[in-house]
């Protein structure tokens, strides 16, 4: 790679920070407790929305990854967050023993092993469904949008073969339930704090890979000007490859931690918040993981509240705020500019 490019790259990953998109969602907080009435209301909701969120933006980082980066339109994406939650369910079966267990070792291990298991088998279906689906229709969005949902329905329809249509009820390891008390009034789920813990360690690891490593510098820089990258000796199609595995390793790390947090898994699961997912990478910015941070918090705390306050409108609360967001800026809270 030329210092030129470096140089630019490494302007643009300093460039000032616009606070605007992350004061808002401060304001939207702020705002929520007058009407909510009750301040321990507002602590146990928000909380809830912060958790929420952090799992939206894990199942979406994926496809702003893909999306934003790699130009592909994947619809096929929800059945990547239903296969994760089935694959850390073959875990969960012959590991009973641990989930029960009172051993904070045990309970954190089978997690773990869960969303080892469940990212590297859904990163290997990643690899096969690039090859085979998005592959020969890249740069074809309408085809991208027909075969990935293609690929979805076919898919959704093994797992159906495979563990039925019924209903799945998992447990959390018992570590993990109830909550913590942060006052007389105030509890909160330890789960959800576990949440936030896991969301907040893949915003920070997909920013070093992307904005401090030579790889994530080689991604950014084949979207800008592929032929250049192919010209220095890099083989772009491989890098791309890699972003649409490590995009599918996140839904399936998406859908372990929302099929703990639901504590129900059904094969539509994937599907039933896909929408959600593509809301939050359009309001963020196609491409922008900070965006795609912002936007899935500003969703799930709009959400939360809005179901508390008034709940006919929380059905309508998400397609409003993108409404919102877009008309007071089109390209997303931090829109990726390519050059």
């Amino acid at each position: 790679m030329t210092d030129r490019t470096a140089e630019k790259e490494e302007v643009r990953a300093g460039a000032a920070i616009d606070w605007t998109p992350i004061l808002l969602t401060v304001a939207v907080a702020l705002a929520a407790i007058p009407l909510v009435g009750s301040f321990s209301t507002w602590v146990t909701l928000t909380v809830a929305a912060l958790a929420m969120g952090m799992m939206i933006f894990i199942m979406a980082s994926g496809l702003t990854l893909v999306f934003g980066l790699m130009d592909v339109i994947n619809f096929g994406h929800g059945v990547f967050i239903s296969v994760g939650a089935y694959m850390g369910l073959l875990v969960l079966w012959p590991l009973a023993g641990w989930v029960d267990s009172s051993s904070v070792f045990l309970n954190v291990a089978v997690l773990l092993l869960c969303i080892a298991f469940a990212m590297a088998a859904t990163g290997l279906f990643g690899l096969a469904f690039e090859r085979v689906i998005v592959r020969p229709v890249y740069g074809q969005h309408l085809k991208q949008i027909l075969v990935t949902m293609g690929g979805l329905i076919v898919v959704e329809q093994l797992l159906y073969a495979f563990f039925g249509g019924n209903p799945i009820t998992i447990a959390l390891p018992q570590s993990f339930r109830g909550g913590l008390a942060f006052g007389p009034d105030i509890v909160v789920e330890r789960y959800r704090l576990i949440a936030v813990a896991v969301g907040v360690v893949v915003f920070l690891g997909m920013l070093l890979v992307l904005n401090r490593t030579r790889i994530g510098l080689l991604v950014r820089a084949g979207v800008e000007n592929a032929e250049m990258v192919e010209a220095l000796g890099y083989n772009i199609r491989r890098l791309f490859i890699g972003v649409f595995v490590a995009g599918s390793a996140l839904a399936g790390l998406g859908g372990v931690m929302w099929g703990f947090y639901q504590q129900t898994l059904t094969v539509g699961m994937g599907l039933q918040v896909l929408v959600l997912i593509f809301i939050v990478v359009i309001i963020g910015g196609l491409g922008s993981i900070g965006g795609c941070l912002i936007g899935s918090l500003l969703v799930a705390l709009i959400a939360n509240y809005t179901a508390f306050i008034e709940p006919k409108i929380a059905l309508v609360s998400n397609i409003g705020l993108m409404l919102a967001v877009l008309l007071w800026r089109p390209q997303g809270l931090y829109p990726v500019t390519k050059s």
